[in-house]
């Protein structure tokens, strides 16, 4: 196949892929385990519950979409 054929092919499943991964758990179950690893890296200072509740902020202001 042609590099041309499959880059057409991808665009036109672009955004149906990024609705297939926000709508699917396992992509919140990752993003919240990165968003986690984020904030630990980031703001180390951060006791626990704070730390979690930051994640789970970060998680909210990110959503998966086509570019």
């Amino acid at each position: 196949m042609t590099s041309k054929f499959v880059l057409n092919v991808a665009n036109s499943f672009s955004g149906e892929f990024a609705e297939f991964c926000a709508g699917d758990e396992r992509m919140h179950e990752i993003m919240m385990e990165l968003a986690s690893e984020f904030v630990e890296q980031e703001a180390p200072v951060l006791d626990e519950e704070t730390a979690g509740d930051v994640a789970a902020e970060l998680l909210m202001a990110v959503t998966v979409t086509k570019v």
